[in-house]
């Protein structure tokens, strides 16, 4: 049975899909007012949904650190 080892970005890329599948909560949370015709949420509540941006580049970040690690040695 063998084990492979855990990429160098791979903890960057897990942290950032559960930081933007928060933001995607948050987003769904603070537009459903708008279809249910309910009182819109505090500003605090819409500035969450930036998560999702901030998800999608440490993940990203993840991803270059994984490549780069990989990548030969000149």
């Amino acid at each position: 049975m063998s084990t492979t080892p855990s990429g160098a970005g791979d903890r960057l890329v897990r942290i950032g899909a559960i930081v933007f599948f928060i933001g995607t909560l948050a987003t769904l949370a603070t537009v459903a007012p708008l279809f249910l015709g309910t009182h819109p949420l505090p500003p605090i509540a819409w500035s969450l949904c930036m998560l999702m941006g901030v998800g999608f580049l440490i993940a990203a970040a993840g991803v270059v650190r994984s490549a780069r690690a990989g990548s030969p040695k000149r």
